[in-house]
């Protein structure tokens, strides 16, 4: 899907691991924090569309307090998004 690590809670991936960076799932809630930060968004493979997952700035890996709280909000993002999903319809 996107050539890396994918991180789960509770059954939804708020993270993943490619080319030894970390990003969040993001949205509207958190975005501001990684722009605010200078990070960008990942771009699987060589596509021109990113994905919504944005690098981790190092700043915030080295503080383990900090992390917790990006950590949180990202879950949130994922929480969110599986909400506003559709069902499946069984086969």
């Amino acid at each position: 899907m996107f050539g890396g690590v994918g991180i789960y809670a509770d059954g939804l991936i708020f993270a993943l691991i490619a080319e030894d960076k970390l990003y969040f799932k993001v949205d509207g809630t958190n975005q501001a924090d990684f722009e605010a930060a200078g990070m960008g968004p990942f771009y699987p493979y060589d596509s021109p569309t990113p994905m919504r997952y944005w690098e981790v700035p190092s700043s915030v890996l080295e503080d383990p307090a900090e992390l917790a709280v990006w950590v949180d909000k990202a879950r949130c993002v994922a929480e969110l998004a599986a909400l506003k999903k559709k069902p499946r319809r069984p086969r």
